[in-house]
């Protein structure tokens, strides 16, 4: 029987994730008092059940019984009954932007601001989370990926350790992105804006590519930065990190950026026990600003 409890912060996509899971199979609870949960858990253990697998959605709703959780769980633990638990998160702005997109009141507001009550929310998960099986951070997770890492843990049975990394690519010029964890600038290399055959193409075709990984810098620069991410990631992991941005950048962000994020993208794809995702923030505006 597998049983999987569904927490985290609110506005970081539980409803969504129970919805998946239903998808996949499991008999899905939202919102179960946590004094129930463990009589729900005998019942659907019973030898006689028809139901293979379940997963409740707790948050903090249930807020006078809230605290209970983690006593509960651990008896649960005591008595044989597994579990799996799994903390969705997601960072303040974030949150705050998908409750003004939503209107929506946050149960722990009251009548304060929307950050308070993610204030609050955050010490009383606190626990919880350090307790959590699986931590995902949907900051930056579109619906399809968020669906894509459930499947990982819940269908494919497949290793996740809890760290999804996105490497992106961007113009100077442009700014550099404000998520961005790690830096990177590539504007020591040779610049295909200044050759007219390759100015209006971008790093994801093959005649840029050709020009920038033509040059020795190049792979110097991917096969160091390679290592270097390989050796931090399960470091991360220790510490405690989720999510990880990786920025590379060159001047507009079309060229030598693009070329080399998706290097290293494809260099550590390869490495199955963590996500990953590649975005090209700045690929389309050069051509947009010339047209204005």
């Amino acid at each position: 029987m597998k049983i999987v409890i569904v927490t985290g912060m609110s506005g970081a996509g539980k409803s969504t994730a129970l919805k998946m899971l239903e998808d996949f199979g499991y008999y899905c609870v939202d919102n179960l008092p946590v004094p129930l949960i463990p009589t729900f858990a005998e019942l659907i253990n019973a030898p006689s059940g028809e139901i293979e697998k379940a997963a409740i959605g707790v948050d903090v709703r249930t807020s006078r019984t809230f605290t209970e959780l983690g006593g509960v769980l651990k008896k649960m633990k005591e008595t044989g009954i597994d579990y799996t638990v799994i903390f969705l998160e997601a960072k303040d702005d974030i949150l705050i932007k998908r409750y003004k997109e939503t209107r929506r009141v946050h149960p722990l507001a009251g009548s304060d601001r929307v950050d308070v009550g993610i204030e609050r929310e955050r010490k009383k998960l606190s626990s919880i989370k350090k307790t959590a099986d699986f931590i995902i951070d949907t900051s930056g997770l579109l619906t399809r990926e968020l669906r894509a890492e459930l499947e990982k843990i819940f269908v494919n049975d497949e290793n996740y350790k809890n760290l999804f990394v996105t490497v992106v690519s961007f113009g100077f010029k442009y700014g550099i992105p404000q998520d961005a964890d790690l830096v990177f600038d590539v504007r020591f290399l040779p610049n295909p804006y200044y050759l007219e055959e390759l100015r209006s193409k971008s790093g994801n075709d093959k005649e840029v590519v050709d020009y920038v990984m033509s040059f020795e810098e190049a792979h110097v620069f991917l096969d160091k930065l390679t290592d270097m991410v390989g050796f931090l990631l399960p470091n991360y992991i220790s510490e405690g990190k989720n999510q990880l941005v990786i920025a590379i950048g060159c001047t507009g962000g079309k060229h030598r950026s693009v070329t080399l994020a998706n290097a290293l993208f494809e260099r550590l794809s390869e490495q199955k026990e963590y996500g990953f995702k590649i975005e090209h923030r700045d690929i389309e505006k050069d051509s947009r600003t010339k047209h204005r």
